[in-house]
């Protein structure tokens, strides 16, 4: 794949920026005039947070990486004038994005920073680019490939990636088929071949190139779409998200009500070791019945108890609000309760709620979750979701990351918009 390096000309922040700029400097252009001041916006955060919008009209945002110098990545999902990744940096630490580029002509979704090289995946792969001493990246039209070859059918396609401290790279590939179903029939597969290839995650090399399914282990499997995924250091392990299915009225209208269709199943977080199944499409997670349920495609009435040999999430969210991103945070800017607690960044609505669109914490202590979860981030809708809607939605979260300096990062696929939030109340 021939990679492109362009610089952007593009509006930024609320009241936009002109100018062509780079957060590598090495191309010889000089900084841009300041951005507008950064945004207040109208999110419903605990007492003592607040939020600003720093970014905007960046186009289908996904995930995103600070770097330890201040320095933003981000991907986008569909191409943005040409790029699939964007640099935003600040060279002067007063608070105003200055510079910004844009490189890769692939979209994506995955991307992270470790031992000197900023990782990205397209649909189909993983890529690297060297860092400078700077923390800038060095030849962004001449990437190296790491993987390739990876399943892409265009529906549950993004490739989401976390790096552990072996070095080892951890892939997500999830399945365009909702419950592996024969053609024509409510009946699933005998065995779900598609498993051998999506519904899973792959653990690759970080620093091997070229390397498909055959260089892989199939480290995780049964998890029907994993975009949320992050290596816990602390608890030496991988964690990730899962979209649930759907279609059970649909298909099943014997077994399940069309309310009980809009509620199952849970959207799901998993703690994962080499070899873990979670059980898709065989099995489903019923959070009012808190526990796995056979699918009705495998024999299931809604009822029938799912075989113990699969693994059980350790939260479960309600069903249909599209679980986008995960991340621990171990920073120090926040209250001492956030610490080492699970950030989820969701993408839809909940039927069962009437709310969607929000950023949802969950507290741990010694490597568990402590506590139920709750609404961390709110009102990215711009709208009370329990009334007939009276506009647009304004945001979704798509992306969260931690900045160098503890504070939370989170991204929106709408607007192409970017969130700070810090925290500058008491700390108990």
């Amino acid at each position: 794949m021939n990679k492109i390096f362009y610089t952007a000309c593009l509006a930024f922040a609320i009241m936009g920026l002109s100018g062509i700029s780079a957060c590598n400097n090495s191309n010889g252009n000089s900084p841009q005039a300041k951005s507008a001041p950064i945004s207040d916006t109208n999110l419903k955060l605990p007492e003592g947070f607040s939020a600003k919008i720093i970014a905007d009209t960046l186009g289908h945002l996904r995930h995103i990486v600070v770097n330890s110098n201040g320095d933003i990545y981000v991907n986008v999902s569909s191409l943005k004038n040409g790029n699939g990744i964007y640099c935003l940096s600040d060279t002067d630490k007063d608070g105003s994005i200055d510079k910004k580029t844009g490189f890769a002509d692939y979209p994506g979704t995955g991307i992270a920073i470790k031992n000197g090289y900023l990782y990205s995946s397209s649909n189909s792969g993983v890529f690297r680019y060297k860092l400078d001493e700077k923390g800038e990246v060095l030849s962004p039209d001449k990437p190296e490939e790491i993987v390739m070859g990876l399943v892409d059918k265009k529906r549950d396609n993004s490739k989401s990636i976390a790096i552990d401290d072996q070095n080892n790279l951890y892939v997500t590939v999830g399945s365009y088929s909702d419950a592996c179903r024969q053609a024509g029939s409510g009946k699933g597969i005998p065995g779900c071949p598609l498993l051998d290839s999506v519904g899973g995650i792959w653990e690759f090399k970080a620093d091997k190139l070229n390397q498909t399914y055959s260089d892989a282990v199939h480290y995780a499997r049964g998890i029907k779409n994993a975009v949320g995924i992050f290596w816990n250091s602390s608890t030496n392990s991988l964690f990730c998200t899962q979209h649930g299915r759907g279609q059970f009225n649909d298909e099943f209208p014997q077994y399940y009500t069309a309310k009980q269709s809009q509620e199952l199943p849970a959207e799901t977080v998993y703690e994962l070791h080499k070899g873990t199944d979670a059980g898709w499409p065989f099995v489903y997670y019923d959070q009012f019945q808190k526990k796995k349920i056979l699918a009705p495609e495998y024999g299931g009435d809604g009822k029938i108890a799912g075989d113990d040999k699969y693994q059980d999430p350790i939260v479960a969210f309600p069903a249909h609000l599209a679980p986008d991103d995960l991340m621990f945070y171990t920073g120090n800017m926040f209250p001492e309760r956030y610490k080492n607690g699970a950030f989820i960044a969701f993408h839809g609505k909940s039927p069962e709620l009437k709310k969607g669109y929000l950023v949802a914490f969950v507290p741990f202590k010694d490597g568990k979750p402590s506590g139920d979860w709750e609404i961390f981030a709110d009102n990215f809708a711009g709208q009370d979701l329990n009334n007939p809607a009276s506009g647009p939605i304004q945001y979704r979260p798509t992306g969260l990351a931690q900045g160098p300096d503890g504070s939370l990062y989170v991204t929106d696929d709408l607007k192409g918009t970017i969130f700070r939030i810090t925290y500058s109340g008491q700390k108990m």
